[in-house]
């Protein structure tokens, strides 16, 4: 269990911001933050990697203090087990790949480790090669196989996928999953990408202005209706066809247009642009408005 109850200010593009953070985070849970840039995603996952050092308050991890700004308790950076994947990738340039790996593991750690990752993340034929050889696919592989060399138990992941197109990005996110869960993780990622939220994450806390202003399933805080149904995919609206007594809604999912029959009164609120949770149940596809 990881609680957070922090307070800092911050200075942003539009202005002062105070962060006002205060969660409850379940072993093995996968929680994206959501929200405007600028909302204080980056500056959370910072504060709890000890990156930035919070004004007041107090981190509990497993009910040890890791921040308690009462009594001046800091632990540092090095001492809180996180494993921590940025966007940019952040790998040293003059390493192979194999390098950056040993690089990142304990001192006299078995190098099974290190072979196992290479393995999982399909780094086998590219652990020789240096970062400005591989696409940027393969060095988030590289990323995220350097964030897990040292077993952490909490990883950060800062929208590691938001510069890669979107192949790559789907195989990714598998990849993500299958991490988290074999390596038993408690994860917490920025993303936002709503198809790539509502595939990988537990529970939703969606930022505005420093706080968190809601938070919850994927499917309750983006729709305005409990989302069933064995399917679900994240589509944009491209066309709506008003025929007799139905409307068939044109959706672009993925790199596929799929139409969907919807009642009249179930899409009056739906425009060309919108983001829709288009739901398969017993094979009659149903929309929902993602708002």
């Amino acid at each position: 269990m990881i609680k957070i109850d922090i307070h800092k200010n911050l200075s942003g593009s539009d202005g002062p911001m105070n962060l006002r953070i205060k969660c409850e985070i379940k072993k093995g849970e996968l929680v994206t933050l959501y929200g405007e840039s600028g909302a204080g995603k980056t500056s959370t996952l910072r504060i709890l990697a000890g990156l930035l050092k919070p004004d007041k308050g107090i981190i509990t991890v497993e009910n040890a203090n890791w921040v308690n700004t009462k009594n001046r308790s800091y632990l540092s950076p090095q001492n809180r087990n996180i494993g921590y994947v940025f966007q940019d990738y952040a790998l040293f340039p003059n390493m192979t790949v194999l390098q950056n790996l040993e690089f990142a593991s304990k001192k006299g750690q078995h190098k099974k480790v290190i072979t196992d990752l290479i393995e999982m993340m399909e780094l086998g034929d590219l652990q020789l090669r240096k970062p400005q050889t591989l696409s940027g696919g393969q060095q988030q592989r590289v990323a995220l196989a350097r964030a897990l060399v040292r077993k952490p138990n909490i990883l950060l992941l800062d929208e590691p996928l938001a510069a890669l197109d979107y192949k790559i990005r789907l195989k990714l996110q598998d990849y993500i999953a299958r991490i988290h869960n074999e390596y038993g993780l408690t994860t917490l990622l920025v993303s936002h990408d709503i198809g790539e939220i509502i595939k990988l994450s537990d529970r939703v806390f969606v930022l505005e202005q420093g706080e968190i202003a809601r938070k919850g399933i994927p499917n309750d805080i983006f729709s305005n209706k409990k989302v069933s149904g064995k399917f679900k995919f994240v589509g944009e609206v491209l066309k709506l066809e008003p025929q007799d007594v139905v409307v068939i809604v044109s959706v672009l999912i993925q790199n596929n247009v799929v139409k969907v029959i919807a009642d009249k009164s179930e899409v009056k609120s739906l425009g060309i642009g919108d983001k829709v949770i288009v739901a398969s149940k017993a094979f009659n596809p149903i929309l929902y408005k993602i708002e």
